[in-house]
């Protein structure tokens, strides 16, 4: 549980994290599994103090390497230190510190209000644990996206085998190095294995697997965890998020904030807006406000600025760059450096659903802009295609939000902004459809990593009434039931059966 000391930290990070990331073998993961599982088995996570202890670890973690986690993010995405802090490490410590002051509520078993038949007894639900979890991180925001599921399963009481993606490959190293020295080291386990393994592994049967990353690994991921009836969370990047700019809005702040979110990053997120429906009365003020924004936002050259990131591999840049290549027309941006592994941001104007970058979700800095004529056939456009993880809507006019909001399907749903939807504690988030299935953050996490068991502790000193279910069956006492039933319903509202 001790700090490794600061000199052997500085060499893990001369020596080990210019190394290329090494795998965890299968054997390896089937030996983290049995520790793990004998240490659920032996309840050593199930303890209220327990869990607070990790938790408070976690956020030391945070606190005392910040450096050394902008160093590798840096390294993986070339992330400005800025975004690191402010989307990586205060968004995990504010989830974590979260659950540390809600925790003891959350434990609590809940009564449920008594009826006709159980007024003497006590109705009770319980969150239990579920055991022995497996969490899958994407390396678009490695951080976050291993760590907020990872709060929610050591609060909830489980034991952990946490796999970061190895693209992220510096950052997957630090937790791998870090994570062990913080929390216990029975119940919590960083493996290395590549995306390729990961059926092999989910096949060792866990007790849920949470995963985060694009639609066809996890569809491997969830046929895989079929075989073994082992219950799955997907948050699933497969789909287009929409975003939708009325001809009613404040164009500068809805260029401002779309600008942000879908640049943030250099554009790899799987909340960001995937496109851009503009009113046709919009579009030239729009794009007139998006090339000032990024001006303003990156100066003339982003490539030289400290605030843009870049692509984390070669085979992201040059997907991306096929896409914007052959899809509409370059209105600003467009320059690539596959050197730097830089595509500036891209914005494409007179883009068509059929065009390719219409087809797969842009993991790059590139915003496609396409032209509606009216909220309908916005809605239409978004209805036709699959449910998205996100939904987006610029408008002052409130009719207009309402409809997108109820007319569409999504995983979460924000107007007028953009992302912040996905990293509130207060809010689930999780896909839907296509765009993955449970949800996370908050109490939705401790929810998604427990089972809620219910629980009737029965008193013995009615069993005057209770004889009447009994067999021989009787005539006379099935008109009896069906009596009280009547009183409970006329009561209560609703038919209970003694």
């Amino acid at each position: 549980m001790s700090t490794p000391p600061r000199r052997w930290f500085k060499a893990l990070r001369r020596d080990r994290l210019e190394e290329p990331c090494m795998k965890t073998h299968l054997l390896e993961c089937m030996e983290l599994l049995k520790r793990a599982r004998a240490a659920f088995q032996a309840g050593r996570a199930f303890d209220e103090s327990f869990r607070r202890v990790q938790l408070e670890a976690l956020v030391r973690m945070l606190v005392e390497h910040e450096c050394d986690f902008v160093d590798a993010l840096g390294r993986d995405l070339h992330k400005p230190r800025f975004e690191t802090v402010v989307s990586e490490l205060i968004l995990v410590k504010n989830e974590a510190l979260h659950a540390i002051n809600n925790l003891k509520k959350w434990m609590e078993p809940q009564q449920v209000e008594r009826n006709l038949t159980t007024t003497l007894d006590e109705c009770l639900v319980v969150c239990e644990p579920l055991g022995v979890v497996l969490i899958v991180g994407a390396w678009c925001s490695p951080v976050q996206l291993c760590l907020v599921p990872m709060v929610g399963a050591i609060a909830a009481g489980n034991c952990v085998i946490l796999n970061p993606s190895e693209c992220s490959s510096h950052t997957s190293e630090l937790l791998h190095h870090l994570i062990p020295s913080y929390l216990d080291n029975e119940c919590y386990h960083v493996t290395l294995a590549g995306v390729n393994d990961l059926t092999e592994i989910v096949d060792l049967k866990f007790d849920h697997v949470f995963f985060t990353g694009n639609r066809e690994d996890g569809g491997r991921v969830a046929q895989a965890a079929a075989h073994t009836l082992t219950p799955v969370t997907l948050v699933l990047g497969g789909g287009k998020n929409p975003c939708y700019v009325d001809q009613q809005c404040d164009i500068t702040t809805t260029a401002r904030r779309i600008t942000w979110a879908r640049f943030h990053n250099a554009g790899q997120s799987m909340v960001a807006p995937d496109y851009v429906l503009c009113h046709a009365e919009a579009k030239a003020q729009l794009l007139q406000a998006l090339r000032c924004c990024l001006l303003q936002f990156y100066g003339s050259n982003p490539q030289e600025s400290r605030s843009f990131g870049r692509i984390v591999n070669l085979e992201n840049l040059h997907r991306t760059t096929d896409l914007l290549r052959r899809s509409g027309k370059v209105a600003v941006g467009g320059q690539v450096n596959e050197a730097d592994k830089y595509i500036a941001p891209t914005i494409l104007s007179d883009v068509i659903d059929s065009d390719p970058i219409m087809q797969q979700e842009v993991f790059g800095p590139v915003l496609p802009i396409l032209t509606v004529n009216s909220i309908d056939e916005a809605i239409s456009f978004i209805s036709r295609r699959e449910k998205p993880l996100c939904v987006y809507a610029y408008s002052s006019n409130n009719k207009v939000i309402s409809r997108l909001m109820s007319e569409t399907s999504s995983g979460s749903f924000c107007s007028n902004d953009s992302v912040l939807q996905s990293l509130m504690v207060v809010l689930p988030f999780g896909g839907v459809g296509a765009s993955g299935m449970g949800s996370y953050h908050g109490h939705y996490s401790f929810d998604t990593f427990s089972h809620r068991k219910s629980c009737l502790l029965r008193n013995t000193c009615i069993e005057c009434v209770t004889y009447l279910r009994y067999p021989p069956y009787e005539e006379h006492n099935l008109s009896l039931m069906t009596w009280a039933s009547s009183l409970s319903q006329k009561s209560q509202g609703w038919c209970q059966i003694l």
